[in-house]
């Protein structure tokens, strides 16, 4: 699938901001899954100064600094992207029990698995916790192999917790998620990584976007789609595997990959300094997600 994303960020403050320093994560990535065809980044007013750099995790992170006095900022990232097929035909061939993988993360014994093994440890959003290991603890029987006890946490995630937008911001804390059982894709993200984390299991936080589908009969209305975030699970001798507890499903042909990292503050779509502004600012946020047709092969 072909997609292009249109991701329209507006910040309108109560005074003028003398200056502000920002960075972003709105270009999508470049791997094996995902052919990025063209991507751009549109600011205005105007930046003083504009650079492009791999973070550590190899996201794009976009840096721009706004000298001038102003009193509103618009960020407008174009993306077309490539869905490729070998993206979602994961070979399962080598799966392992879960606790084999734990184990082999704790030995580390390839570059892979090593690298992999650092997504084991806390970070700054996502801390294991014995509360997060009891309520993963059904899922994990002893030899089950790690793909099936993935699929069930996943689906008891889908299953036990309510969809809420008005629940929780990007500071409420896992526990206090699993405690009230509401929330939105970052927060059940944050929740399934916390709890195979606390298993010795490496899982990361992926950031991107979702093409949503408009009732039968409807047209699809602009701005209606919306970033959305999932994660992804180290299989030991295979690689990485995406999975999305909010949908309950493994993403396929409609999830656009922006960046991962260790959580959600590793790739925050927008981040920064403001010298000024005000006590108070508002957001506006837009997001298109167009299918593009295939291209005809002559």
């Amino acid at each position: 699938m072909n997609y292009r994303i249109v991701h329209t960020t507006r910040y309108q403050y109560v005074e003028p901001v003398a200056s502000s320093h920002n960075e972003a994560h709105l270009l999508p990535r470049n791997f094996s899954g995902q052919a990025l065809v063209a991507a751009s980044l549109d600011i205005d007013p105007p930046c003083s100064d504009y650079r492009d750099r791999q973070d550590f995790f190899g996201n794009t992170a976009s840096y721009f600094a706004i000298l001038d006095s102003h009193q509103a900022v618009t960020i407008t990232a174009t993306s077309e992207v490539r869905l490729l097929e070998q993206r979602w035909q994961l070979a399962l061939a080598d799966d392992v029990d879960w606790q084999e993988a734990a184990q082999r993360l704790a030995q580390a014994g390839d570059w892979d698995t090593l690298d992999a093994a650092q997504f084991c440890l806390d970070s700054p959003l996502v801390r294991a916790a014995p509360p997060l290991r009891d309520y993963a603890a059904p899922s994990f029987a002893a030899r089950r192999p790690l793909t099936q006890s993935v699929a069930e946490l996943v689906a008891r995630i889908h299953q036990d917790f309510t969809y809420d937008p008005t629940a929780t911001d990007i500071t409420t804390p896992v526990l206090e998620v699993l405690e009230q059982r509401r929330g939105v894709c970052q927060d059940f993200a944050h929740l399934a990584i916390a709890c195979l984390r606390s298993l010795g299991l490496a899982a990361r936080y992926v950031s991107g976007y979702l093409e949503t589908q408009p009732p039968p009969g409807q047209p699809k209305l602009q701005g209606a789609d919306a970033s959305h975030a999932w994660l992804q699970v180290y299989l030991p001798g295979t690689g990485w595997q995406d999975w999305d507890p909010t949908n309950n499903l493994q993403p396929a042909g409609r999830h656009v990959t922006t960046a991962w990292g260790r959580d959600y503050s590793d790739v925050a779509p927008l981040k920064g300094i403001i010298y000024g502004g005000g006590d108070s600012h508002t957001i506006e946020v837009k997001v298109d997600v167009t299918a593009l047709p295939e291209p005809v092969e002559l």
